[in-house]
């Protein structure tokens, strides 16, 4: 992979506005009855506005974003030889319904590890031009003898 990368930030995403079905979909494909993810009422006996997302929802905006940085020439990465090894977010507040989530994607780091390079890549997400919650995604990039 290409080192003079890590630092490099994509443009924005298009916006992707959240709705009460997109969030029930997700809790229901992770098995999730929390009514918090379903039940406008719940959520307001919580203290939250509206109904809000599970906390790994961001996957479902941040990988499409990313998708552009996997197939970047100038990046250099073989996706066919990725292998994702850690998740994790950071959250301002909950994403709610109504959010317009736009993701920016930024190479933070490269490294190179017995042949293998660990990219990690920073994804801040907002709405409104608020960040609402950052995540970061390290995959692994196997190397030729892998």
């Amino acid at each position: 992979m290409n080192h003079d990368m890590i630092g490099f930030q994509y443009a924005p995403s298009e916006p992707f506005v959240v709705t009460a079905e997109s969030i029930k979909a997700f809790a229901q494909a992770l098995g999730d009855d929390n009514p918090v993810y379903s039940d406008a009422s719940a959520a307001l006996a919580l203290g939250h506005e509206t109904v809000v997302a599970p906390p790994t929802y961001p996957i479902v905006v941040t990988m499409t974003a990313m998708e552009n940085s996997f197939h970047d020439p100038a990046l250099n990465m073989n996706y066919s030889r990725v292998v994702h090894s850690d998740q994790r977010f950071e959250y301002v507040r909950p994403i709610r319904v109504g959010d317009e989530l736009v993701v920016t994607t930024i190479v933070e780091d490269i490294r190179t590890m017995a042949g293998n390079d660990m990219a990690t890549f920073r994804t801040e997400v907002s709405s409104d031009g608020e960040i609402v919650v950052t995540a970061w995604s390290k995959l692994v990039v196997r190397g030729d003898d892998a």
